[in-house]
């Protein structure tokens, strides 16, 4: 069951009052969603807020302070984990870190705080040199983990972690390469489905992007790889480099595909915008698209548009198989576009 970010909150808070409060949460959602002000929130509970320093306003009271972000609570008591700028990765040295800043001493009505912001970013090392903390925490420590991608991460990791997935109605950021995509869509829409050449061209539009997605995808994890093998080389032993080697092109394969499946659904989400439209339903998922889906509504029948839908989800679970991909697009999109 997923939770609005006030919701999870009561939650967490009613916990906590009870002193029943887990050491370690999982916070998961889409970045608008609001997991880092959460745990920001989660924070200010159990060690305080600070003081308002804006002085009194022009009626003599004190204003309400402001929530302090994640970057402004890191000190002392609260670390903050995020990946690397340059390989965008969470390295093990970064987690080791953590862990002995967990065990350091502080105040005796605070707590140690562990804040690891995309933490799906860790690798399997990275996890491990993680999984001890999670195993044996210190008293009075808590860890938070934030992340949009869970399934990214370690079974024993998700195990430890109190799961807080959240939901949002806020509208999400465009994935690089969508508005590209449904500008393709929109043309052909208007100049109307079920032909030939208008199937294969947005097949081209859709292999276009999902080739520079898996190119950038693969260039950052490459340079990732060169940055740990530069770091960890000359310190390990055995197969250490070609496992590393193998996770990193499984890595890139996984990541793939699935920004291929979020691009399947940005069609099938556009044509339930569409089948919105032909239902006289105001309520779109692509609201700036509103006059090009209304003039394809009026030129296609609900049944074809259903019709349409369903050979894409149906090209979606084939693509999940060991099939051709570019046969797969070629045959998936002439019948859901042909």
């Amino acid at each position: 069951m997923a939770y609005t970010e006030e919701k999870a909150f009561e939650l967490v808070k009613s916990a906590y009052e009870r002193e029943r409060l887990g050491h370690a949460f999982l916070i998961t959602g889409e970045a608008l969603a609001g997991g880092e002000r959460l745990a920001s929130k989660m924070i200010e509970l159990i060690n305080g807020a600070d003081d308002p320093t804006s002085g009194l306003d022009l009626f003599g009271d004190a204003p309400p302070p402001e929530p302090q972000t994640i970057d402004e609570l890191e000190g002392d008591l609260v670390r903050v984990v995020r990946p690397e700028m340059k390989s965008r990765r969470i390295s093990v040295k970064q987690m080791r870190e953590l862990e002995k800043s967990m065990y350091q001493s502080c105040e005796k009505d605070k707590w140690k705080v562990g804040v690891v912001l995309e933490a799906d970013r860790m690798g399997v090392e990275a996890e491990n040199a993680f999984l001890k903390t999670l195993e044996e925490p210190p008293d009075r420590c808590l860890l938070l983990l934030i992340t949009s991608s869970p399934d990214r991460l370690l079974p024993t990791i998700l195990s430890r972690c109190v799961q807080l997935p959240l939901i949002t109605n806020a509208k999400r950021a465009e994935y690089d390469g969508e508005a590209e995509l449904l500008e393709v869509l929109g043309k052909v829409g208007k100049a109307g489905f079920g032909s030939v050449g208008r199937a294969l061209t947005l097949k081209a539009a859709f292999s276009k992007v999902l080739d520079r997605r898996k190119s950038e995808i693969a260039k950052a994890n490459d340079a990732a790889q060169k940055e740990e093998i530069a770091t960890y080389k000359q310190t390990t032993e055995g197969d250490w480099l070609k496992n590393r080697e193998n996770y990193y092109k499984a890595l890139t394969e996984s990541e793939y595909l699935l920004e291929r499946g979020q691009f399947l659904d940005v069609l099938i989400t556009w044509l339930g915008d569409v089948v919105r439209q032909k239902c006289d339903v105001t309520e779109l998922d692509y609201a700036k698209y509103a006059t090009i889906t209304q003039a394809v509504a009026g030129t296609e029948s609900l049944e074809s548009l259903l019709q349409r839908m369903e050979a894409l989800e149906n090209l979606g679970t084939l693509l999940e198989t060991n099939v051709s991909e570019p046969l797969a697009l070629e045959v998936g999109f002439m019948k859901a576009f042909g």
